[in-house]
């Protein structure tokens, strides 16, 4: 297979404004993912990052495994693309997060993390040759500036936390471009069948990392608990949900979900990890929702 073919995306099936069934799916998303950084966070008290990442991309491909549509077949010629995106969609950004979350804090995480549209939006205008419609740059940027609110107030730290994000924002790359690679074949297979594949890829590249590890782990429940809902839902049920609502929208608006993750990330880090919330955060997240309401609207045909 020509490495062109492999580096490709589609366009998304539905072109007109948000129906609810996008809402739901958006909302969704974006609470579970919101929720997630909180969770890796809780998982690191007593599991070293590769064990973290082991034990959620293996939970989340069990849980997908359950799902008769996971066993749909897949063309072989498309195996290229699904080692692809087991490496840079799942093994690779999910490692790097809960390294990246050694230094930072979990609400910081999610606020970078809400940076990803614009990398998907620019890999996108790059891979289709097409540059996105007017309301979805202007509300791209809108959200990137916001996004840059929220998370100024917290880069005052020192080398550990410049360390920390800029793994977050090589882990937001690497989805910006998977977001846009998974396109073509949920169109063509259905979510389900390509994300247990990648996933399994990713776990079978993550696991020996894992079990070099397994004896720093120190065991407790709370922990557990927590890595075992971030496989079940942040990395089975939310990723068929963003590769199904970017089969529908397309990847640049299906995207828009990240600009809500910080949201989520902040009231869940005030509220359960004690972390402080600067106004200028406030403020941003404002920005941030009406870039996304921009960003969602119909594309000029």
């Amino acid at each position: 297979m020509r490495v062109s073919s492999i580096l490709s995306t589609a366009p998304g099936t539905r072109r007109t404004a948000f129906a609810v069934t996008d809402w739901g799916l958006l909302t969704g998303i974006a609470l579970i993912w919101g929720s997630s950084f909180l969770l890796i966070a809780i998982g690191l008290e007593a599991f070293p990052p590769t064990v973290v990442t082991t034990l959620r991309l293996a939970v989340g491909a069990a849980t997908l495994a359950l799902f008769p549509a996971s066993r749909r077949p897949v063309d072989r010629a498309d195996f290229p693309r699904i080692v692809l995106l087991g490496v840079i969609w799942m093994g690779f950004p999910m490692l790097l997060f809960p390294i990246a979350q050694q230094w930072i804090s979990s609400s910081l995480a999610g606020m970078l993390n809400g940076s990803m549209p614009i990398f998907s939006a620019l890999i996108a205008a790059l891979l289709l040759r097409k540059t996105p419609g007017r309301y979805q740059i202007v509300g791209v940027l809108l959200g990137l500036i916001g996004i840059v609110a929220i998370g100024l107030p917290g880069m005052e730290g020192g080398p550990s936390v410049l360390r920390g994000t800029l793994l977050v924002l090589a882990a937001t790359i690497s989805y910006g471009v998977s977001v846009n690679l998974a396109v073509p074949l949920q169109q063509r297979y259905g979510a389900i069948p390509v994300i247990m594949r990648a996933q399994l890829v990713a776990v079978a590249l993550v696991a020996p990392f894992g079990l070099v590890h397994a004896r720093q782990v120190q065991f407790a429940w709370g922990p557990l608990a927590a890595v075992a809902a971030l496989g079940v839902f942040g990395t089975g049920l939310a990723l068929v949900a963003m590769t199904v609502l970017a089969g529908r929208v397309g990847a640049t608006r299906a995207s828009i979900a990240i600009y809500f993750l910080p949201v989520v990330a902040i009231l869940l880090g005030v509220f359960f990890h004690g972390e402080h919330v600067a106004p200028l955060s406030i403020v941003g997240t404002a920005v941030v929702l009406i870039g996304a309401f921009l960003a969602s609207r119909a594309e000029a045909p």
